[in-house]
């Protein structure tokens, strides 16, 4: 699970597994898209592009393409 602290507001953005972020600040929450569209919970802004950064997609870098293809030929 990806979380990350916002470096401005201090918000806590948290991936819950499921395509969405929950975002706390100051004792409130509210669940978030991973393009900062609100779903859930009092609180009602957040960053869509840390939103981004904890919920979207994530791609795999050159080390972690090499080491998965290393593995795949080991097992073969």
């Amino acid at each position: 699970m990806r979380q990350l602290r916002h470096p401005l507001s201090g918000a806590i953005y948290e991936e819950n597994g499921d395509g969405l972020v929950r975002v706390t600040k100051d004792g409130q929450w509210g669940t978030f898209t991973s393009g900062g569209v609100w779903v859930d919970g009092t609180l009602r802004h957040a960053d869509p592009h840390v939103c981004l950064w904890v919920g979207g997609r994530q791609v795999e870098t050159r080390h972690q393409e090499a080491a998965n293809a290393a593995a795949a030929k080991g097992a073969s």
